[in-house]
């Protein structure tokens, strides 16, 4: 127990350290929401991988598609790494880098406004991560409940409680410098831990092969009658582990938190940079929680699904671990927690006061007054999610827990395709956006409600999900060649930035001159 808290203490006293250091950055609103568009690639990319990575996927994903789909569920992790990493940065990175700079715009739903000259659909997009973006928060304290009820013999409120005011407290003090500098330091906790523990639990049953070779003797007719399809390529359902792996990896593009990290970032040279460590982090941490949670079943004497769910897949792999390495399993786990915590809070508070109090609820509101309402705004948002979680844990309502499995759905859905098409495309119009706004989160609201209306296939909320960000892809075009034309002039002036004329080193860029 020694071991354990002491483990505690060092973290969270590192955490608060880095949030007073970081105050200084944090005085006016550029610098509390962006860290002054100055951060470096190793910080960005750090910021963007323990963003995208909570208790969630560690705890909650990895035993449930661990369990469902054995080995092959580690294509869920590479998914995460290739198009939720590699190609997010390649296609989104650079472009939003430019034209949120040029249009001055500090939130996804700002960018809405100013791109396509329209109040209201920054009101909408407002409104979107406002709904959408709490019972996510609310989600991040799941996966801790089971660990720390493993761990220490401590009430689960008390743990919630003191993650979220600690990771309140550095957030309000350093603004996303600290938030930057925290996600690196937890991102290293993160991959340092999932080694380790991959390391110990296939210890444990005999080594990698021995691993592999058990997992191919476990069979369950409900699920398939293949022999040994748990340590198969493809698992005994490919076709859901396919909605599994493009909702989570291609709903970073659409998710305001994740696509914000871009905004911060300092240079050229630090999005390609940025690029690679971000795609590294994301197999090593997304692919090692999928791959240890493949080997769920092997526990499966311990294991009663129907009674406990598959958040007790994890932690009962976990238990027979010693103090010590149980230790960083709970600080791993705090650390994706925090790190998704602190960036959704400070997406949240950022976009009801600059989206929607500012120039609406409150007139008058200076540089100050701003970073001021963000703090309040940032203690409201984490005090709602710390009541919804211990709502969740200590009473029946699921509605609570259906709606957080919709709200990535729901997010990505709506913002995914007309933030894209924004960045590349001139004639996506406004009437497409509101469409695609509108589609997703009925659609997916609709599947909490109405759940048994719907096919088969799409009653999942994980497929649903995927289902609405490539149906947006396809909508905003289609209804954008069928609406009224953008102003033009609107479009010139945005796509402007892009032509503007800069002078490089030759070793960022080759010139067309001949010697």
């Amino acid at each position: 127990m020694f071991i354990k808290v002491a483990l505690l203490v060092v973290f969270f006293g590192i955490m608060i350290g880095v949030g007073i250091y970081c105050r200084n950055h944090a005085t006016d609103v550029n610098g509390f929401v962006l860290g002054g568009r100055n951060v470096g690639p190793w910080l960005t990319a750090f910021a963007y991988g323990t963003s995208y990575f909570s208790a969630v996927v560690f705890v909650g994903y990895a035993g449930q598609f661990g369990w469902k789909y054995g080995i092959a569920a580690t294509w869920a992790g590479i998914g995460n790494a290739l198009l939720g990493s590699l190609m997010a940065w390649a296609v989104l990175g650079r472009r939003t880098r430019i034209m949120t700079q040029h249009l001055d715009s500090a939130t996804m739903p700002e960018f809405f406004g100013k791109r396509f000259g329209s109040e209201s659909l920054k009101l909408l997009a407002s409104a979107i991560i406002f709904i959408f973006l709490i019972p996510y928060t609310a989600s991040l304290y799941n996966g801790l409940s089971r660990l720390f009820g493993m761990a220490f013999d401590i009430d689960y409120s008390i743990c919630v409680i003191v993650m979220a005011i600690l990771t309140g407290v550095y957030v309000i003090a350093g603004g996303y410098m600290a938030t930057a500098i925290n996600d690196f330091i937890q991102g290293i906790i993160m991959i340092v831990g999932i080694i380790a523990v991959i390391g110990a639990v296939l210890s444990s049953k005999g080594g990698f092969m021995a691993a592999l070779e058990g997992l191919a003797q476990v069979s369950d007719p409900a699920v398939s009658e293949a022999p040994g399809v748990f340590a198969s390529f493809f698992g005994p359902d490919p076709i859901n582990l396919l909605g599994v792996v493009v909702l989570t990896s291609l709903g970073t593009w659409g998710l305001p938190q994740m696509v914000q990290k871009f905004y911060a970032i300092k240079s050229e040279s630090a999005i390609n940079k940025g690029m690679i460590i971000s795609t590294i982090f994301a197999a090593i941490v997304a692919g090692g929680c999928y791959f240890l949670g493949g080997f769920g079943r092997l526990f499966s004497d311990q294991i009663d699904i129907a009674a406990n769910g598959y958040d007790s897949v994890v932690p009962t792999m976990l238990s027979g671990l010693s103090d010590l390495l149980i230790g960083i399993v709970v600080i791993l786990v705090l650390s994706a927690s925090m790190s998704t915590l602190s960036s959704l809070v400070l997406a949240s508070s950022s976009t009801l006061t600059l989206d929607f109090l500012k120039g609406h609820v409150i007139k008058d509101m200076d540089e100050k007054k701003q970073v001021w309402w963000m703090k309040i705004l940032i203690v409201v948002f984490i005090g709602i999610s710390v009541v919804l979680a211990i709502i969740q844990y200590k009473s029946s309502v699921t509605f609570i827990a259906q709606l957080m499995g919709v709200s990535w759905g729901a997010l990505a859905g709506a913002f995914l395709a007309p933030f894209m098409y924004g960045l590349y495309w001139k004639k996506t119009t406004k009437a497409a956006c509101w469409c695609s706004f509108l589609f997703s989160t009925i659609f997916m609201l609709a599947n909490v409600v109405v759940k048994s209306s719907f096919p088969v296939l799409l009653q999942s909320p994980i497929n649903a999900g995927a289902f609405c960000m490539i149906a947006g892809l396809i909508i905003v075009p289609v209804v954008s060649l069928f609406t009224a034309k953008p102003d033009k002039a609107l479009v010139d002036d945005a796509f402007s930035c892009y032509d503007k004329k800069v002078l490089v080193a030759q070793r960022d860029a080759l010139g067309d001159h001949h010697e």
